[in-house]
Protein backbone atom coordinates (compact mmCIF):
# COMPACT_ATOMS: atom_id res chain seq x y z
CA UNK A 1 0.00 0.00 0.00
CA UNK A 2 2.93 2.58 1.03
CA UNK A 3 4.41 1.73 -2.48
CA UNK A 4 1.96 2.50 -4.21
CA UNK A 5 1.08 5.83 -2.28
CA UNK A 6 4.56 6.64 -3.31
CA UNK A 7 4.31 6.31 -6.81
CA UNK A 8 0.83 7.53 -7.38
CA UNK A 9 1.67 10.73 -5.41
CA UNK A 10 5.30 11.15 -7.37
CA UNK A 11 3.39 10.51 -10.95
CA UNK A 12 0.89 13.06 -10.04
CA UNK A 13 3.24 15.47 -9.09
CA UNK A 14 5.18 15.65 -12.42
CA UNK A 15 1.80 15.46 -14.61
CA UNK A 16 0.59 18.65 -12.34
CA UNK A 17 3.70 20.31 -12.93
CA UNK A 18 4.10 19.29 -16.73
CA UNK A 19 0.44 20.52 -16.92
CA UNK A 20 1.55 24.25 -15.59
CA UNK A 21 4.59 24.38 -18.15
CA UNK A 22 2.36 23.25 -21.18
CA UNK A 23 0.21 25.68 -20.33
CA UNK A 24 2.54 28.58 -20.12
CA UNK A 25 2.49 28.92 -23.82
CA UNK A 26 -0.73 30.36 -23.83
CA UNK A 27 0.71 33.40 -21.84
CA UNK A 28 2.88 33.78 -24.48
CA UNK A 29 0.94 37.49 -25.88
CA UNK A 30 1.95 40.98 -26.01
CA UNK A 31 2.40 41.50 -22.50
CA UNK A 32 5.46 39.10 -22.86
CA UNK A 33 6.78 40.43 -25.62
CA UNK A 34 6.77 43.71 -24.39
CA UNK A 35 8.71 42.14 -21.79
CA UNK A 36 11.62 40.52 -23.88
CA UNK A 37 11.46 44.14 -25.94
CA UNK A 38 11.77 46.19 -22.53
CA UNK A 39 15.14 43.90 -22.01
CA UNK A 40 16.65 44.11 -25.17
CA UNK A 41 16.60 47.99 -24.94
CA UNK A 42 18.13 48.23 -21.55
CA UNK A 43 21.32 49.75 -21.08
CA UNK A 44 21.79 48.50 -17.49
CA UNK A 45 21.60 45.35 -15.95
CA UNK A 46 18.66 42.79 -14.99
CA UNK A 47 18.63 42.50 -11.09
CA UNK A 48 16.28 39.20 -10.44
CA UNK A 49 14.63 39.32 -6.67
CA UNK A 50 12.60 37.15 -4.86
CA UNK A 51 11.82 35.67 -1.41
CA UNK A 52 12.36 32.00 -0.39
CA UNK A 53 11.61 29.80 -3.01
CA UNK A 54 11.00 32.71 -5.55
CA UNK A 55 14.46 33.80 -4.68
CA UNK A 56 15.87 30.20 -5.57
CA UNK A 57 14.26 30.46 -8.88
CA UNK A 58 15.49 34.20 -9.48
CA UNK A 59 19.12 33.58 -8.56
CA UNK A 60 18.70 30.46 -11.73
CA UNK A 61 17.14 32.97 -14.13
CA UNK A 62 20.20 35.75 -13.14
CA UNK A 63 22.69 32.80 -13.83
CA UNK A 64 20.73 31.68 -17.41
CA UNK A 65 20.57 34.98 -18.92
CA UNK A 66 23.82 36.19 -17.42
CA UNK A 67 25.31 33.00 -19.61
CA UNK A 68 23.46 33.97 -22.43
CA UNK A 69 24.49 37.40 -23.22
CA UNK A 70 22.27 39.25 -20.86
CA UNK A 71 24.02 40.87 -17.79
CA UNK A 72 21.74 39.30 -14.75
CA UNK A 73 22.61 39.41 -11.16
CA UNK A 74 20.33 38.58 -8.14
CA UNK A 75 19.41 41.21 -5.34
CA UNK A 76 17.69 39.43 -2.04
CA UNK A 77 15.20 42.19 -1.20
CA UNK A 78 15.69 41.73 2.21
CA UNK A 79 18.95 42.73 1.80
CA UNK A 80 18.18 45.61 -0.81
CA UNK A 81 16.11 47.28 2.09
CA UNK A 82 19.13 47.34 4.00
CA UNK A 83 21.66 48.74 1.73
CA UNK A 84 21.81 46.64 -1.18
CA UNK A 85 19.23 48.65 -3.83
CA UNK A 86 22.21 50.61 -3.80
CA UNK A 87 22.98 48.51 -6.63
CA UNK A 88 20.11 49.67 -8.76
CA UNK A 89 20.30 52.53 -11.27
CA UNK A 90 17.85 53.63 -13.44
CA UNK A 91 18.89 51.83 -16.38
CA UNK A 92 18.25 48.76 -14.92
CA UNK A 93 15.26 46.44 -15.11
CA UNK A 94 14.38 44.78 -11.75
CA UNK A 95 12.53 41.37 -12.74
CA UNK A 96 10.71 41.03 -9.55
CA UNK A 97 9.56 37.29 -8.95
CA UNK A 98 6.49 36.40 -6.21
CA UNK A 99 3.76 33.99 -7.16
CA UNK A 100 0.79 35.89 -5.13
CA UNK A 101 2.43 39.41 -5.96
CA UNK A 102 2.03 40.26 -2.15
CA UNK A 103 5.89 38.52 -0.74
CA UNK A 104 6.50 41.76 1.53
CA UNK A 105 9.76 41.44 1.34
CA UNK A 106 9.41 42.10 -2.26
CA UNK A 107 6.66 45.01 -2.05
CA UNK A 108 8.46 46.98 0.33
CA UNK A 109 11.47 47.62 -2.65
CA UNK A 110 8.71 48.53 -5.26
CA UNK A 111 8.82 52.24 -4.32
CA UNK A 112 12.27 52.93 -3.52
CA UNK A 113 12.90 51.26 -7.00
CA UNK A 114 10.30 53.14 -8.86
CA UNK A 115 12.09 56.38 -6.94
CA UNK A 116 15.79 55.34 -8.31
CA UNK A 117 13.82 55.11 -11.73
CA UNK A 118 14.08 51.26 -12.73
CA UNK A 119 11.75 49.08 -14.63
CA UNK A 120 9.95 46.68 -13.44
CA UNK A 121 8.80 43.09 -14.53
CA UNK A 122 6.96 41.61 -12.61
CA UNK A 123 7.04 37.65 -12.77
CA UNK A 124 3.71 36.83 -10.76
CA UNK A 125 0.77 34.53 -10.73
CA UNK A 126 -2.12 37.26 -9.98
CA UNK A 127 -2.14 40.65 -12.34
CA UNK A 128 -3.87 42.06 -9.60
CA UNK A 129 -1.97 42.13 -6.92
CA UNK A 130 0.42 44.76 -5.21
CA UNK A 131 3.19 43.63 -7.68
CA UNK A 132 1.51 43.12 -10.84
CA UNK A 133 -0.25 46.27 -10.29
CA UNK A 134 3.22 48.19 -9.78
CA UNK A 135 5.29 46.98 -12.15
CA UNK A 136 5.73 48.14 -15.47
CA UNK A 137 5.78 44.56 -17.39
CA UNK A 138 4.10 41.73 -16.65
CA UNK A 139 4.70 38.31 -17.21
CA UNK A 140 1.90 35.97 -16.38
CA UNK A 141 3.41 32.65 -14.40
CA UNK A 142 0.06 31.93 -12.88
CA UNK A 143 -1.13 27.90 -12.53
CA UNK A 144 -4.62 26.13 -12.22
CA UNK A 145 -3.08 24.36 -8.66
CA UNK A 146 0.21 23.32 -7.01
CA UNK A 147 1.46 19.81 -7.01
CA UNK A 148 1.43 19.94 -3.10
CA UNK A 149 -1.37 18.01 -1.81
CA UNK A 150 -1.75 21.02 0.79
CA UNK A 151 -1.59 23.95 -1.85
CA UNK A 152 0.99 25.11 0.34
CA UNK A 153 4.67 24.26 -0.95
CA UNK A 154 5.58 25.89 -3.59
CA UNK A 155 5.66 22.97 -6.72
CA UNK A 156 4.22 23.72 -9.51
CA UNK A 157 4.34 27.82 -9.70
CA UNK A 158 8.16 27.92 -8.93
CA UNK A 159 8.54 25.16 -11.99
CA UNK A 160 6.50 27.45 -14.00
CA UNK A 161 8.65 30.36 -13.02
CA UNK A 162 11.74 28.96 -13.44
CA UNK A 163 10.33 27.73 -17.11
CA UNK A 164 8.95 30.98 -17.99
CA UNK A 165 12.90 32.36 -17.10
CA UNK A 166 13.59 30.47 -19.66
CA UNK A 167 11.63 31.06 -22.42
CA UNK A 168 12.66 34.87 -21.94
CA UNK A 169 16.24 34.02 -22.16
CA UNK A 170 15.91 31.97 -25.08
CA UNK A 171 14.11 34.36 -26.79
CA UNK A 172 16.44 37.22 -26.04
CA UNK A 173 18.88 34.79 -27.34
CA UNK A 174 17.85 34.60 -30.88
CA UNK A 175 16.59 38.07 -31.27
CA UNK A 176 20.33 38.69 -30.65
CA UNK A 177 21.46 35.88 -32.65
CA UNK A 178 23.69 34.86 -29.56
CA UNK A 179 26.24 31.87 -31.20
CA UNK A 180 27.87 29.07 -29.81
CA UNK A 181 31.22 31.27 -29.86
CA UNK A 182 29.69 33.72 -27.68
CA UNK A 183 28.49 31.14 -25.36
CA UNK A 184 32.27 30.05 -25.13
CA UNK A 185 32.79 33.61 -24.05
CA UNK A 186 31.17 33.05 -21.18
CA UNK A 187 32.21 29.34 -20.53
CA UNK A 188 35.12 29.56 -20.37
CA UNK A 189 36.47 26.43 -17.99
CA UNK A 190 35.66 22.90 -18.29
CA UNK A 191 35.28 20.67 -21.64
CA UNK A 192 32.22 22.74 -22.93
CA UNK A 193 35.07 25.62 -23.36
CA UNK A 194 37.86 23.91 -24.71
CA UNK A 195 35.21 22.46 -27.56
CA UNK A 196 34.20 25.73 -28.50
CA UNK A 197 37.12 27.82 -27.94
CA UNK A 198 40.57 25.89 -28.97
CA UNK A 199 41.61 26.71 -32.44
CA UNK A 200 43.33 23.96 -34.47
CA UNK A 201 46.61 26.24 -33.78
CA UNK A 202 46.16 26.04 -30.34
CA UNK A 203 46.23 21.84 -30.45
CA UNK A 204 48.76 21.20 -33.53
CA UNK A 205 52.31 19.90 -33.82
CA UNK A 206 54.34 22.75 -35.38
CA UNK A 207 57.67 23.88 -35.56
CA UNK A 208 60.31 20.99 -34.96
CA UNK A 209 57.26 18.53 -33.70
CA UNK A 210 55.58 18.62 -36.86
CA UNK A 211 56.91 15.97 -39.42
CA UNK A 212 57.55 17.11 -42.89
CA UNK A 213 59.74 15.04 -45.68
CA UNK A 214 60.64 15.51 -49.27
CA UNK A 215 59.03 13.59 -52.27
CA UNK A 216 62.06 11.97 -53.46
CA UNK A 217 62.73 10.49 -49.14
CA UNK A 218 62.24 7.04 -49.00
CA UNK A 219 59.65 4.89 -47.31
CA UNK A 220 62.43 4.05 -44.95
CA UNK A 221 63.05 7.38 -43.94
CA UNK A 222 59.59 8.49 -43.69
CA UNK A 223 59.15 5.26 -41.09
CA UNK A 224 62.06 6.77 -39.26
CA UNK A 225 60.85 10.05 -39.25
CA UNK A 226 57.31 9.06 -38.39
CA UNK A 227 59.31 6.86 -35.15
CA UNK A 228 60.85 9.61 -34.22
CA UNK A 229 57.69 12.59 -33.69
CA UNK A 230 55.23 9.43 -32.57
CA UNK A 231 52.88 11.08 -34.65
CA UNK A 232 52.62 7.97 -37.14
CA UNK A 233 52.15 10.05 -39.96
CA UNK A 234 54.08 13.35 -41.66
CA UNK A 235 53.28 15.59 -44.70
CA UNK A 236 55.39 15.07 -47.93
CA UNK A 237 56.84 18.59 -49.77
CA UNK A 238 57.94 19.35 -53.40
CA UNK A 239 60.85 20.92 -54.18
CA UNK A 240 59.22 24.30 -52.94
CA UNK A 241 58.52 23.33 -49.59
CA UNK A 242 54.79 23.04 -50.81
CA UNK A 243 52.58 20.95 -49.18
CA UNK A 244 51.42 17.82 -51.83
CA UNK A 245 50.26 15.10 -49.89
CA UNK A 246 50.45 12.78 -46.81
CA UNK A 247 51.96 9.55 -45.80
CA UNK A 248 50.76 7.28 -42.96
CA UNK A 249 52.55 4.21 -41.09
CA UNK A 250 49.40 2.52 -42.32
CA UNK A 251 50.50 3.05 -45.54
CA UNK A 252 54.19 1.69 -45.13
CA UNK A 253 52.61 -1.87 -42.97
CA UNK A 254 50.26 -2.11 -45.91
CA UNK A 255 53.30 -1.53 -48.27
CA UNK A 256 55.63 -3.96 -46.38
CA UNK A 257 52.99 -7.11 -46.95
CA UNK A 258 54.28 -7.32 -50.39
CA UNK A 259 58.03 -6.86 -49.19
CA UNK A 260 61.19 -5.51 -47.34
CA UNK A 261 62.15 -4.01 -51.10
CA UNK A 262 58.94 -1.50 -50.36
CA UNK A 263 61.31 0.43 -48.08
CA UNK A 264 63.13 1.61 -50.59
CA UNK A 265 59.91 3.17 -52.43
CA UNK A 266 60.00 7.10 -53.11
CA UNK A 267 57.52 8.50 -51.00
CA UNK A 268 55.57 10.48 -53.46
CA UNK A 269 54.96 7.12 -55.17
CA UNK A 270 53.01 5.89 -51.67
CA UNK A 271 51.67 8.88 -49.69
CA UNK A 272 48.34 10.04 -50.43
CA UNK A 273 48.14 12.92 -53.01
CA UNK A 274 44.66 14.54 -51.60
CA UNK A 275 44.25 13.88 -48.12
CA UNK A 276 41.49 15.94 -45.90
CA UNK A 277 43.65 19.12 -44.16
CA UNK A 278 42.17 21.86 -42.03
CA UNK A 279 43.72 25.52 -41.35
CA UNK A 280 44.94 26.55 -37.79
CA UNK A 281 42.57 29.50 -37.43
CA UNK A 282 39.77 26.31 -37.07
CA UNK A 283 38.05 25.51 -34.29
CA UNK A 284 39.26 21.99 -32.65
CA UNK A 285 35.86 20.85 -32.76
CA UNK A 286 35.55 20.89 -36.40
CA UNK A 287 39.41 19.03 -36.46
CA UNK A 288 37.23 15.95 -34.49
CA UNK A 289 34.49 16.16 -36.17
CA UNK A 290 36.72 16.11 -40.12
CA UNK A 291 38.64 13.04 -38.26
CA UNK A 292 35.24 11.10 -36.90
CA UNK A 293 33.77 11.64 -39.91
CA UNK A 294 35.56 10.25 -42.60
CA UNK A 295 34.85 7.17 -45.09
CA UNK A 296 35.11 4.53 -44.95
CA UNK A 297 37.00 4.67 -41.38
CA UNK A 298 37.83 7.60 -38.90
CA UNK A 299 41.34 9.47 -39.35
CA UNK A 300 43.72 9.74 -36.37
CA UNK A 301 45.92 12.92 -38.29
CA UNK A 302 45.15 15.67 -40.09
CA UNK A 303 47.59 18.11 -42.14
CA UNK A 304 47.25 21.69 -40.88
CA UNK A 305 48.23 24.03 -43.83
CA UNK A 306 48.15 27.99 -44.55
CA UNK A 307 46.88 29.56 -47.73
CA UNK A 308 50.44 29.50 -49.38
CA UNK A 309 49.73 25.76 -49.02
CA UNK A 310 52.64 25.40 -46.53
CA UNK A 311 52.36 22.39 -44.29
CA UNK A 312 52.19 24.49 -40.78
CA UNK A 313 51.78 21.88 -38.41
CA UNK A 314 49.61 18.47 -37.69
CA UNK A 315 46.86 17.72 -36.10
CA UNK A 316 46.54 13.81 -33.87
CA UNK A 317 43.22 13.01 -32.70
CA UNK A 318 44.96 12.10 -29.82
CA UNK A 319 45.80 15.64 -28.50
CA UNK A 320 42.40 16.67 -29.35
CA UNK A 321 41.01 14.34 -26.91
CA UNK A 322 43.57 15.31 -24.12
CA UNK A 323 42.17 18.66 -24.28
CA UNK A 324 38.28 17.51 -23.83
CA UNK A 325 37.26 18.17 -27.37
CA UNK A 326 34.67 15.70 -27.78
Amino acid sequence: MLDSTIKVKAKETLTIEADAVRNLSSHINDEFEMAVKAILACKGRIILTGMGKSGHIGRKIAATLASTGTPAFFMHPGEAFHGDLGMVTAEDIVMALSHSGESTEVINILPIIKRIGASIIALCGKKNSSLGENADYYVDVSIKKEACPLGLAPTASTTATLAMGDAIAMALLSVRNFTAKDFAVFHPGGALGRRLLLTVENVMHSGDDNPIIGKDKTAKEALFLMTDKGLGATSVINESGKFIGLITDGDIRRGLSHGIEFLNESVEHLMTSQPLTITRNKMAAEALSIMEKHKPRPITVLPVIDKDNNPVGIVHLTDLLRQGVV
